[in-house]
């Protein structure tokens, strides 16, 4: 039954998305190139060759397709742009780019696959294919999915490599001489004499030559950029404190706005007393807004002010009121009708387990996004349409979102899209800018820059899901012969595609995401989702599903490993099946592993595949005065290619610190349909005195080009509790850490 169900789902999708990006919109469609957006206000003898470059008199702007959120994604990809326009770094500026089709997220699409990374076969290529036709189709703009690496690096370079050779078809058009007696460096073409001519000097001449697109990209051993230490473009801006995020933009005559909303997230204010905020300092206005109220005001710490003092009427949360039943309905969630996936079926799980098997429940809370920078937006809504000044990882449903709300077509709506101080996904949510439109709806012409307080960030964040696992296992003769586990939480994907007005068809991969392609060759296993409603409303957060699921398929496995005797190290290298997974591992033994261990101290391993990258790490621990002390963090992953190793080590190591800070510290619960944790203070990620020593190394052996800026969270939970079982015997099923054991 099982088997049968799980081929039925998947070939309704592969059918679905083949027939979305092959047959519905037709080859033309599929293979038609969206109009580069920007030929749409492009000076005069200014030249832009596709939608990644454009260049004039004055200087050079590359455009950064994906939005930058702190983990150097615009210096990433200009950096593949200015390998094959032969740029120094600092030769450019950067944009981000518009809302446009042009701008579409191939590698995101192909991730939703419900295939293993290993699985090459027929079904699987095919079902990637399409869902990357259908994303070109429809013009996926999304930044996330740790996507941006693997969707920007061929058709970046590429950019580079049609604007370098129009250049010098520009070149050899002036001087008479033929294109392939040039070359390029440094922003110039250089002449055979050596004459070196600006590319800015040529901005002119190249905008009336069409495109050279038949271009050859350059051989590895010619790179001067890619793989080699670079510093990152805003370095220096963020250690002066000058790089200007969103919450730093002005826009002249602009007025300054706060909300107060119903903590019940999605319910409606019934009434409202602003009789006393409106005799403020400084207030302006006071407008009902959807679930609240908005003060208007001369800058933004005197709307904060009377924002508070306004008395609101909350209609209560239409999910469960308090945690208890939160808990109580995802216990209630394992059942047939509520079986969402499963995609891995493979032996005869019940056979192997048996009469006696080993059972393990483990539980994940729910987590807030909380980055540094609390979310802002700028709008100003005119009879012409909506300007927008702020940061947002899905420009295009950004659009669809608030056009009706204010009066207007989505193409109406122009975003400027910012650097982000940090997102963890939260920036994949539109709630700032629907606000700051239905604010400034109300006062035509004007810009009204609206800032959620700290506290209203936490309240109104839509949170990492909740989830709990049943687990049952079996070891026999010193081997892992089975095992089998069910894991229910609300679907991410569902929640959030609600909220963007775009349909979820489908399972939800999120639900059992880096459990169920566990690249283990274990000989009876079983993954299953279950889908839990009616709770409060949920988003991805970093690493989406595989920061819970990783936590309870690795920890679990521990303690199988530990049952059958087996070393966890060499136990997790002799099952794993996936080559570069298990060179992970073996990198990860010769590192940590094999290393002398001091008196008192212990480790624990975990490896991880989330988003294709398996990311291996080990922790180690000792106890002081009977609190655990975090000594010791080792993380390898394997993406394929690495574009900056500067910044893969930064990314190696914050991802795993971030993962250890949440796994410990962090929790949010409802108490009278609100969150309870609504700062730093009571939600604190990890402290400085908590952080162990870091050792990281990024291999290159998989097949494929991956992104790392999740896949080095997952790890970190289980890494941490396995390490904690060998130093005190104690098993950790449930997050945060804190709940059970003292941190020094």
């Amino acid at each position: 039954m099982g088997r049968l169900k799980t081929y039925s789902r998947r070939a309704f999708l592969v059918g679905s998305v083949a027939l979305a990006g092959g047959v519905a919109f037709g080859t033309y469609l599929a293979r038609r190139d969206p109009a580069n957006p920007l030929h749409s206000d492009l000076p005069e003898g200014a030249a832009s060759f596709n939608p990644w470059v454009r260049i004039d008199a004055t200087g050079i702007t590359l455009i950064a397709p994906h939005m930058d959120m702190g983990q150097g994604a615009a210096s990433l990809q200009t950096m593949l742009i200015a390998e094959e326009l032969d740029l120094e770094m600092g030769q450019f500026t950067v944009e981000f780019g518009a809302p446009s089709p042009a701008y579409y997220n191939t590698a995101l699409a192909a991730e939703g696959a419900p295939f293993l990374s290993s699985d090459t076969g027929l079904m699987a290529e095919t079902t990637r294919g399409a869902m990357g036709v259908l994303s070109k189709v429809i013009g996926l703009q999304v930044t996330g999915g740790s996507s941006t690496v693997p969707d920007s690096f061929d058709k970046l370079r590429v950019a580079g490599a049609v604007a370098r050779e129009t250049l010098k078809a520009a070149a050899a058009q002036v001087h008479g001489v033929a294109p392939a007696s040039l070359t390029t460096e440094a922003g110039a073409v250089i002449l055979p004499d050596g004459t070196a001519l600006p590319y800015t000097t040529l901005a002119a001449t190249a905008a009336g030559i069409d495109p050279i697109e038949d271009v050859v990209l350059r051989d590895p051993a010619q790179w001067r950029l890619i793989g080699k230490p670079v510093e990152r473009l805003d370095i220096v801006a963020k250690s002066t404190g000058t790089l200007a995020f969103g919450i730093d933009q002005t826009v002249e005559g602009m007025v300054c706005a706060a909300v107060k909303l119903n903590p019940a997230k999605g319910a409606p204010c019934r009434s409202f007393d602003a009789a006393t905020a409106r005799t403020m300092p400084g207030v302006r206005d006071v407008v009902a807004v959807t679930g609240g109220v908005a003060v208007i005001a001369s800058n933004t710490w005197l709307a904060m002010q009377a924002a508070e003092a306004i008395s609101c009427d909350f209609a209560p949360a239409a999910y469960p009121a308090d945690q208890a039943a939160h808990w109580a309905a995802v216990e209630a969630a394992f059942t047939p009708e509520t079986l969402d996936s499963e995609w891995r079926n493979e032996g005869d799980v019940t056979a192997a387990l048996g009469t006696t098997p080993i059972e393990a429940e483990y539980r994940a809370p729910y987590l807030a996004h909380q980055p540094l920078e609390p979310l802002n937006a700028i709008a100003r809504v005119t009879p012409a349409g909506v300007e927008l000044w702020g940061a947002s990882q899905m420009p295009r449903f950004l659009q669809q979102i608030v056009a009706p709300i204010a009066g207007c077509k989505a193409d109406d709506v122009i975003l400027h899209n910012q650097y982000a101080g940090g997102s963890f996904g939260h920036r994949l949510e539109f709630d700032n800018f629907r606000y700051a439109v239905e604010i400034a709806s109300q006062m035509p012409g004007v810009p009204v820059k609206l800032t959620f307080t700290r506290e209203t960030d936490f309240a109104q964040d839509y949170t990492r899901p909740l989830a709990m696992a049943r687990a049952r296992g079996a070891v026999r003769s010193g081997e892992v012969v089975a095992l089998e586990m069910a894991i229910a939480s609300p679907s991410v994907t569902r929640s959030q595609m609600a909220r963007a007005g775009a349909p979820a068809p489908g399972p939800d991969a999120q639900i059992v995401a880096g459990m169920w392609n566990m690249p283990y060759a274990l000989p009876n296993f079983r993954a299953a989702g279950h889908a839990v409603t009616g709770l409060a409303p949920v988003s991805s957060w970093r690493s989406v599903g595989a920061s819970f699921a990783g936590f309870f398929g690795e920890s679990f496995l521990d303690e199988l490993i530990h049952a059958a005797g087996l070393d966890p190290m060499q136990a997790r290298i002799d099952l794993c099946s996936l080559p570069h997974a298990r060179k992970v591992l073996e990198t990860l033994q010769d590192m940590a592993w094999s290393t002398p261990l001091p008196t008192g101290h212990a480790r624990g391993v975990a490896l991880v595949e989330s988003f294709g990258v398996p990311c291996g790490e080990v922790v180690e621990v000792s106890l002081q005065n009977g609190a655990v002390k975090l000594e010791k963090l080792w993380v390898v992953a394997d993406v394929g290619r690495v574009v900056d190793p500067v910044n893969m080590d930064n990314l190696l190591a914050g991802g795993a610190l971030f993962g250890l800070g949440h796994a410990m510290n962090c929790e949010i619960t409802y108490a009278a349909g609100a969150a309870e944790q609504t700062n730093f203070d009571s939600h604190p990620g990890l402290r400085f005195a908590q952080a162990p020593q870091v050792f990281t190394k990024a291999l290159e052996n998989g097949p494929a080009i991956r992104g790392i800026g999740e896949p080095p969270v997952p790890p970190a939970a289980p890494a941490l509790a396995n390490a904690i079982f060998a130093l005190t015997g104690q098993r950790l099923r449930e997050m945060p850490f804190s709940r059970a054991i003292d941190f020094v």
